[in-house]
């Protein structure tokens, strides 16, 4: 990685990654630019949503999609760009299926749940819990849970996610019918 510096005096560095399946960089990036701006102003997604800017609410998540087939959600309003250097990153923009022309065709199963739960109100927490709720099936689809863990999974899964409008119980819903509707997800009583 090369280091250099701008006009302005600030440093910046080569960057490299794969967002929502295509491959972005390498391109100079300034050392320390957080991650909710580089994906807003350098590649133009502005799902992603800046509410704290402490990692404390979880609007800016992402998914990062790991090496061995699991995936985590990582804040970008405190992990700086550069630390998604050379991952695999997921945004709430990359969930819809799109034709060829980039219209939105389709919805994830997950952003269906939320409309025909009416979900949210304002929306500025949604991409969070859309990521968030991908993260937690697709842990579902490797380790199936007993029917009687799904609160507790779900609560656990949604835990740091804050949505100031609704009172979490449409959410919750939501990603409980969910994962009893879709199969594999809960484990057959034995």
């Amino acid at each position: 990685m090369t280091a250099t510096q701008t006009a302005a005096g600030l440093e910046s560095r080569a960057l490299s990654m794969t967002i929502n399946g295509q491959k972005v960089g390498p391109m100079q990036v300034p050392a320390g630019l957080p991650m909710i701006d580089f994906l807003h102003e350098y590649v133009g997604l502005t799902g992603s949503r800046l509410g704290c800017g402490q990692g404390i609410c979880h609007a800016c998540v992402v998914i990062v999609d790991k090496a061995d087939g699991t995936s985590e959600e990582v804040r970008t309003c405190i992990n700086g760009a550069h630390f998604f250097d050379g991952k695999t990153v997921r945004t709430v923009e990359g969930h819809a299926k799109r034709n060829e022309h980039g219209e939105v065709v389709e919805l994830a199963p997950v952003q269906q749940k939320f409309l025909e739960h009416f979900s949210f109100q304002c929306g500025y927490c949604t991409p969070g819990f859309v990521n968030a709720t991908t993260v937690l099936i697709e842990k579902l689809k490797r380790e199936p849970i007993a029917k009687d863990q799904i609160e507790t999974t779900i609560m656990t899964a949604l835990d740091g996610h804050i949505c100031r409008c609704t009172g979490y119980v449409r959410y919750y819903e939501a990603v409980k019918d969910l994962v009893l509707g879709t199969p594999g997800l809960v484990k057959d009583a034995a």
